[in-house]
């Protein structure tokens, strides 16, 4: 691990290709109209943007009605998650809980190591916490990646989560680890669960809701 790695992943940045940045814009509006009214806030990458299109139905049914909020940007590492805590996405918001799903792009695009990507996952809940002091925060582990379980890519990842489970305190803050359901007994991704062996079909969707389902309500009451 160098400096310079680490710097990456804990060092707010965003992105400039356009469609990012009308994304911030269209959020903040979406944060406006709401009036700042939400009890479920989302924040991740990719697997939580698609709330919005491949798990739209899932969304709908399982937490339109909680006030929810997605802040899931396709592509985004630690440190632009970060970017946009600091720049005004979560600015007055009240959520009774906010979800946490970051990691999997460091891994992936950037090939860090498991630590600088756990040094970033810190940074965000340190900033979450800090600017939602009254917000039960839930960490969900990465998503198991590539098709079998001995891939360079899962071991990754499962580094990653051996860090990041040891954030939470189970009072304020808490580890959720889902991604068995998406697994064989052997430990494979099936291509009917991920195409591409990261991103979830539909119907994943709603299997990935019902594993959160109890936690969820347990940590809203």
């Amino acid at each position: 691990m160098t400096d310079s790695e680490k710097a990456l992943s804990i060092t707010p940045v965003a992105r400039t290709e356009p469609w990012w940045q009308e994304r911030h814009l269209q959020k903040m509006d979406e944060k406006k109209a709401l009036n700042d009214d939400v009890d479920l806030l989302f924040l991740g990458d990719s697997i939580t943007h698609s709330w919005e299109d491949t798990g739209a139905a899932t969304w709908k049914k399982h937490y339109a009605h909680l006030k929810p909020l997605n802040l899931g940007y396709s592509g985004d590492c630690t440190e632009h998650l970060l970017w946009r805590l600091q720049n005004g996405e979560i600015d007055n918001l009240t959520p009774k809980l906010t979800v946490i799903l970051i990691g999997t792009n460091n891994a992936g695009h950037r090939v860090e190591s498991a630590q600088d990507t756990a040094a970033g996952v810190k940074a965000i809940l340190n900033e979450v916490q800090s600017r939602l002091p009254k917000s039960k925060i839930l960490i969900l582990a990465t998503f198991p990646r590539s098709k079998s379980k001995n891939a360079p890519m899962r071991k990754r990842v499962n580094a990653i989560n051996d860090l990041v489970q040891h954030l939470t305190d189970n009072k304020n803050t808490f580890w959720l680890d889902i991604g068995h359901v998406f697994l064989t007994e052997d430990g494979t991704v099936l291509d009917t669960v991920m195409p591409d062996f990261l991103h979830l079909t539909s119907e994943q969707y709603q299997v990935w809701a019902d594993a959160m389902q109890n936690t969820i309500a347990r940590l809203m009451r």
